[in-house]
Order: C-alpha cells, then sequence, then structure tokens
C-alpha cells in the first residue's frame, strides 16, 4: 500500500465554518508552502493529506489561491486527455500517466460557506479531479491502467521539466 492507510477513507463534509475550519485551512496552507518549497513542485493539498478528515481542499497557485470546502464534481466530459501526475502522499517520487477528464464542472463552498459553481479545463481540470479524488480515498495511482507509464520524478524531470 502507498501512503498513509487513512487516505483511503472518505472524508466527511463540513458542515461548520467557524474555528475548526479556519485552523485546517491554515494548516494546509502552511504545510502546501512548505512541501512547495522543500520539493520545488505542487499546486494544491486536500485536508485527508495532513490527517484531517474533512472535505477540505486548499489550491496555493500564484495567480491566485482559493479554497473549496465540500467540493462535488457535477459534469465530466466525455472528452479525455493523458496527464502525468504525481502525489504528496507518495512523496512526489514517482508520476504516473492516467486519463483524466479534459473539462469539469463543480460545486463547491468557499470558507465562508459561500456556495460556489465553476467549470475547469485541462490542467485545472486535472488538478481538481485529482484532489477531490483524495476525498473519496482515491489516490492517482488507483487510476494506473499500465505500469509501463510509472517513472521516477528523476527521469520526469529530465524529460519533461
Amino acid at each position: 500500500m502507498i501512503g498513509n492507510p487513512k487516505l483511503r477513507e472518505q472524508s466527511s463534509d463540513v458542515s461548520d465554518f467557524g474555528e475548526n475550519l479556519t485552523k485546517i485551512i491554515q494548516d494546509l496552507k502552511d504545510t502546501l508552502t512548505h512541501l512547495q518549497g522543500t520539493k520545488e513542485i505542487g499546486r494544491a493539498l486536500a485536508a485527508p493529506q495532513i490527517g484531517y478528515m474533512k472535505k477540505v481542499i486548499y489550491y496555493g497557485l500564484p495567480e491566485k489561491p482559493f479554497i473549496m470546502v465540500n467540493p462535488r464534481i457535477t459534469l465530466k466530459s466525455e472528452e479525455k486527455f493523458w496527464v502525468w501526475d504525481s502525489c504528496f502522499s507518495f512523496d512526489v517520487a514517482f508520476f504516473v500517466e492516467i486519463l483524466r477528464h479534459k473539462k469539469i464542472k463543480i460545486k463547491y463552498q468557499d470558507e465562508k460557506g459561500e456556495r460556489m459553481e465553476k467549470e475547469f479545463e485541462k490542467d485545472m481540470s486535472e488538478l481538481i479531479q485529482h484532489e477531490t479524488d483524495h476525498l473519496q480515498g482515491i489516490l492517482a495511482t488507483d487510476h494506473l491502467t499500465d505500469v509501463k507509464r510509472i517513472i521516477l520524478r528523476q527521469e520526469w524531470e529530465k524529460r519533461f521539466a
């Protein structure tokens, strides 16, 4: 098994948008910032990855960081695309080439509980799918269809970075 067994558990909905959620969000931000600095990779982190079994995701994108609480993908395009995916849950030690939906629509709440709905395409679609999978106990490796589609990080960096 790869990673902590808790990563295979379903996360529960957030119903209290108070101090506890604020603490989870701050921990996600701090942890992702640390990981980005030490691993030199990564755009987001889901609460289960740091021990909170709640449906919270922090996207630490340089252009506009944002939070998703209780996200639910409501639409997935039939069209898919191949993407190299890695994860902090397996220490970004390797990448897997997997299929993801090219376009998705998602409903979620922000950190104040306001309901939101957005569409994402391509790399953002892939990222949203990756992180929402964590809330369901699914890892990127679960989408792997062929072991020949695994590559060590060092090799990935030589070829694609």
